[in-house]
């Protein structure tokens, strides 16, 4: 009887790397794949499970077939509290550097699991370059997986590859993206810091992206619409086979409407706050889970915000460094913007999509991580760029100077997010005339969120049956089956 290799069902294991803007993406790509009949396996640590293992239940009592498998995050070890086991959990570089030695400790137990789970493929996280070694062991493919845009790999391979900025005297003089059609201009000071110099994490981030190379390809958060120059860019420059399948968001939500962050159970205050608000008349302002912005620099957003006369609603980190050195001051203000009905203030966390999807919003203030940024195209929302570290500064670029759907904040540092700094790097009046022009209905304003609006639409076509989006997904599984097929059957001829 003739085995009808195409229709078995594939095998995939995901190994995301836990920090948010890493996990979260990928937990929806992960998601995708067992809605389209894959047996998904997701590899991580007790903790980390906990912020979306209610979804992989929801899926799996829907019949999809898709688990996690824990393993357990060495804390006694490395000296480590129990449940310290992302790296949002960081608060100081030592026990930073105690979660990444814990994670890399971590490698051997996922190889022998890997080999035991025998998927047919490996989906895995850009921060484990040893992947490519392994699947290569066992005979299978390694996808590599990037939780930003295609503008900012092609942007950071061929600074590496040619370095313009060695040629400069000056951290602060211009010089131009090499390879990219339009000009693209930065200064040193926007690099990550082992792009701008020989540092001892260099070689470390040297071997995440020659992985890439070496992988049978890669999944990005991203669609046609959105970069499609940028993903011609990427293969010619890169050499390996890439797939577009975002906003993957979007898509993992797309069959039943349902989204993990929407259902509040209790309404909040700030809700009926927004409720409360005009359409558009809302500024929502967030920095993402990492950054770490100094006393003077919340005191220059508040005075800021307060001057531009738009009402906002600003997220604020309440780590213990804030409230020993300016938790009496945000009260204050606090207090002061609710009698005003001026603003609103939410404490650590926020549900970004909820709010970013109220008619109420008008424009975000953004760190320009990747993630936010698909979140606020996705709700057609225009946006005030402020990058803080990695690869935002290119994401910014993105934005302001290629889809022209951003206002720059004028940020020029490029800062590790641990860094230590008790100095503003922002005036208020460089935010207050920023917010003014967002929020405001001048030409420029008025050309943002129609672009924006486009681009929200696209994105919605995007992964609906026939988009861009789906069809790439649908072509990677059949790849997939392919490779599989191929791999029995020449699995079968050795064994005769």
């Amino acid at each position: 009887m003739e085995i009808d290799y195409l229709n078995q069902q594939l095998k995939v294991t995901f190994l995301p790397y836990p920090t948010p803007g890493h996990m979260i993406p990928m937990i929806d790509s992960a998601r995708i794949f067992a809605k389209h009949g894959v047996h998904v396996t997701i590899i991580t640590t007790n903790s980390n499970a906990l912020s979306f293992q209610k979804s992989i239940d929801n899926d799996f009592n829907y019949g999809y077939s898709i688990k996690t498998h824990l393993i357990q995050f060495p804390a006694a070890q490395v000296n480590l509290p129990n449940g310290v086991e992302n790296i949002k959990d960081a608060t100081s570089l030592e026990i930073l550097g105690k979660i990444s030695h814990g994670i890399s400790m971590l490698q051997d137990q996922i190889e022998l699991l890997i080999q035991d789970l025998q998927p047919d493929c490996i989906v895995t996280d850009m921060c484990y370059p040893w992947t490519v070694e392994l699947a290569a062991k066992i005979g299978i493919p390694r996808i590599y997986f990037y939780s930003s845009s295609y503008f900012s790999t092609c942007a950071s391979y061929l600074i590496q590859k040619h370095r313009p900025h060695d040629k400069l005297v000056s951290n602060t003089e211009k010089f131009s993206v090499p390879g990219f059609e339009e000009n693209i201009e930065m200064i040193p000071l926007q690099l990550a810091e082992w792009i701008r110099t020989k540092t001892n994490y260099s070689c470390y981030f040297e071997a995440l992206f020659e992985s890439e190379g070496r992988s049978y390809g890669a999944i990005y958060n991203s669609f046609h619409e959105l970069e499609s120059d940028y993903e011609q860019l990427y293969k010619s420059t890169i050499g390996i086979k890439t797939w577009s399948i975002g906003p993957v968001a979007m898509l993992v939500n797309n069959d039943d409407g349902e989204n993990g962050n929407r259902e509040l159970e209790i309404e909040p205050d700030w809700l009926n706050w927004l409720n409360s608000q005009q359409h558009d008349s809302v500024l929502y302002v967030s920095f993402g889970s990492l950054a770490r912005l100094p006393r003077a620099q919340l005191v220059e957003i508040a005075h800021g915000l307060e001057s531009s006369g738009h009402n906002f609603i600003w997220v604020v980190r309440n780590k213990k460094v804030e409230e020993e050195k300016g938790e009496s001051f945000i009260k204050d203000f606090e207090h002061r913007m609710k009698e005003s009905k001026k603003g609103y203030i939410i404490w650590n966390w926020a549900p970004q999509v909820v709010i970013l999807e109220h008619p109420a919003i008008g424009g975000i203030v953004t760190h320009c991580g990747w993630n936010s940024i698909l979140e606020s195209l996705n709700s057609g929302i225009a946006m005030i760029t402020w990058p803080m570290f990695a690869e935002q500064f290119y994401n910014e670029k993105l934005l302001v100077d290629v889809l022209k759907i951003g206002i720059s904040m004028g940020v020029k540092e490029n800062k590790f997010f641990m860094s230590k700094s008790e100095e503003a790097t922002v005036t208020r009046e460089e935010i207050t005339s920023a917010v003014k022009i967002l929020m405001g209905s001048c030409e420029k304003s008025n050309e943002m969120r129609s672009r924006v609006k486009n681009l929200s639409d696209a994105a919605k076509k995007t992964i609906q049956e026939g988009g861009s989006s789906y069809n790439n997904f649908i072509n990677l599984i059949h790849d997939l089956k392919l490779l599989k097929k191929t791999r029995q059957l020449s699995n079968n001829i050795n064994v005769v």
